[in-house]
């Protein structure tokens, strides 16, 4: 058979196919479906032979349309993989449903000129009457594998950079509090040692001094406790979390009886948690609860928990709520940065850091965290951790 032979029976083939549509009474519909869409087509019979492709698919794959219906379907298969797909097609054919093909594993396709692309594949049978055809839905996703290899690789730097920054941290931190313990230390021998000859102003900059390093303590202490979220974690297990606020409550022991707090704790559901972690949320979230209260009443600190049923899966709440002075809810976001306060160090002790150290839990919990609150009406933070832990490519969403 001369080319030219060859030719018109190709286009006998395409002349067969469209009517054979016709007759199934979707020739146009199917024609137009194929033609607009926007990936390429691929129509093939029983053998593998091309029968129809779209404008699509001769962009992507190189090929005009007399030459494209020349080949099979292995033709646009890369060499190295030819062997074993005429025995996939048949596999196919014997099993014919719409699926996708290669689940779990990279494809790729071959241009005319011989460059492999990554592809994704999806196979639909049709059955016109006049035996099977098979549609292949073709999409180029190259882009996509590049895009995804540039955010590995920049996933990849930025947990070194928060590896090291949080090394370098918790050894700033080790570093710094030993001359600083020795300055607090020598501020008070001065002040019990000489403390007559230091007249009022001397004792009151000495005194000044031992409690910026008391600060600088407090703030050291925070810094390392923020660093140290990612590094020294126990692991993930199944917790009661009635037992860590337990551990919390009794820490604060003679703050409740000194300020005539009223701790009321209803119940609390299990998660897989880290226990230490979440010990160290709820010692924030407790104790920020006592010491924002207001001068005329004594503090109420409420501890609920509940089970969120949600479409990403099963979320526990926690809820830690006060009667103290509150904030304007404008400041939601600023109150889980780090070194943000709402008030005064004057009014209130602290560094600043004890909502960020929550916030970066919560984070590596997968989980939610947030605050309701008005000025002089107390405030509302709630927690949602996903009460199972899930493996990191089926991470659950942090909107239950």
């Amino acid at each position: 058979m001369d080319q030219v032979e060859e030719v018109e029976a190709l286009r006998a083939r395409v002349r067969e196919l469209e009517a054979r549509l016709a007759e199934s009474g979707g020739r146009d519909p199917f024609r137009r479906v194929v033609e607009s869409a926007p990936y390429g087509m691929v129509v093939s019979d029983a053998d593998g032979r091309v029968v129809m492709v779209n404008p699509q698919a001769m962009e992507m794959f190189g090929y005009g349309m007399e030459e494209f219906l020349t080949l099979r379907i292995e033709d646009l298969v890369p060499p190295r993989f030819r062997g074993g797909h005429d025995g996939l097609r048949r596999a196919f054919q014997g099993h014919p449903e719409t699926r996708p093909m290669g689940a779990g594993r990279d494809l790729y396709a071959c241009r005319r000129e011989g460059s492999e692309f990554p592809v994704e594949i999806a196979l639909t049978p049709l059955d016109l009457g006049g035996g099977s055809l098979v549609l292949s839905s073709i999409i180029d996703i190259t882009r996509r594998k590049r895009d995804e290899e540039e955010l590995l690789r920049y996933a990849t730097k930025l947990e070194r950079s928060n590896a090291e920054l949080e090394s370098f941290a918790s050894i700033a931190s080790h570093d710094l509090q030993e001359p600083l313990r020795k300055i607090r230390m020598m501020g008070e021998r001065l002040a019990t040692i000489c403390e007559a000859d230091l007249g009022d102003q001397g004792r009151d900059y000495l005194g000044r001094m031992i409690r910026a390093g008391d600060n600088m303590h407090r703030l050291i202490r925070d810094l390392l406790a923020f660093s140290r979220v990612g590094m020294r974690a126990e692991g993930f297990r199944h917790v009661n979390l009635i037992e860590p606020v337990r551990d919390v409550l009794s820490t604060f022991d003679l703050v409740i009886e000194e300020t005539g707090a009223a701790v009321v704790v209803g119940e609390l559901p299990s998660a897989e948690v880290d226990e230490s972690q979440v010990r160290q949320l709820l010692q924030n979230l407790i104790g920020n609860a006592l010491k924002f209260r207001r001068d005329d009443e004594a503090p109420r600190v409420e501890i609920a928990g509940g089970i969120l049923a949600t479409e990403a899966g099963e979320f526990v709440r926690i809820e830690v709520r006060d009667n103290g002075i509150g904030f304007d809810e404008q400041y939601h976001d600023r109150i889980f940065q780090i070194f943000q306060r709402l008030h005064g160090k004057t009014d209130f002790a602290g560094t600043g850091i004890g909502l960020a150290i929550c916030k970066k839990i919560v984070d590596r919990h997968d989980g939610r965290i947030q605050a309701r609150s008005r000025p002089g009406e107390g405030a509302t933070f709630i927690v949602d951790l996903p009460r199972r832990r899930k493996p990191t490519n089926e991470r659950p969403s942090k909107e239950p």
